[in-house]
């Protein structure tokens, strides 16, 4: 599914989510590059949260920007299909090779800061995320690998105990939005 389809889709849990909903299609109206990184101000990510079979784990990388264990995702770069992206995005960054969909929906919608960085020895300069997440699912029995120009470290950690492990605490508010839609 495109994503302007998706977003106009997705069925808001919250008055912020819709508000992030509105503010998402007026700037996709307004950027015709919304898909690529070179719009410096924001672009569409895409992310997931992976789950086990039995879903009291997920599968979470430690991500080098942001000194966090995190979801997996990233940018777009011209991808319309934004769960190809999020699937993608898992399997790069954690090595999996079988990765599947719980529901082809939009599972939260989200407008996250991005601090100046260095990435590639580069400078990034801060700027959004317009963060379109998903459920996946995935086996514990696949080997894991890290990827490492973005991750150190890829492991399945159990639900109850994901606030020990992630250290951006607007991120934590993300995942435990999503987990209460769960």
């Amino acid at each position: 599914m495109d994503y302007l389809t998706a977003i106009t889709e997705f069925k808001p849990g919250s008055a912020q989510e819709q508000a992030d909903q509105q503010t998402f299609l007026w700037f996709i109206k307004n950027n015709p590059d919304v898909l690529l990184r070179g719009n410096k101000i924001a672009h569409l990510t895409s992310s997931a949260l992976i789950f086990n079979p039995e879903r009291d784990k997920l599968l979470m990388i430690y991500h080098n920007i942001y000194q966090s264990w995190s979801w997996t995702g990233g940018h777009a770069d011209g991808e319309a299909d934004l769960l190809q992206v999020a699937i993608r995005e898992a399997k790069e960054e954690t090595g999996l090779t079988e990765v599947t969909a719980i529901t082809n929906k939009i599972i939260s919608l989200d407008i996250l800061p991005v601090l100046g960085h260095v990435k590639n020895n580069l400078p990034v300069s801060a700027h959004l995320h317009l963060s379109v997440a998903y459920l996946l699912s995935a086996s514990e029995d696949e080997s894991l690998t890290i990827k490492s120009d973005e991750n150190s470290g890829v492991k399945w950690i159990a639900i109850n105990e994901l606030a020990n492990y992630v250290s951006e605490p607007h991120m934590q508010v993300v995942y435990d939005k999503i987990l209460s839609k769960c």
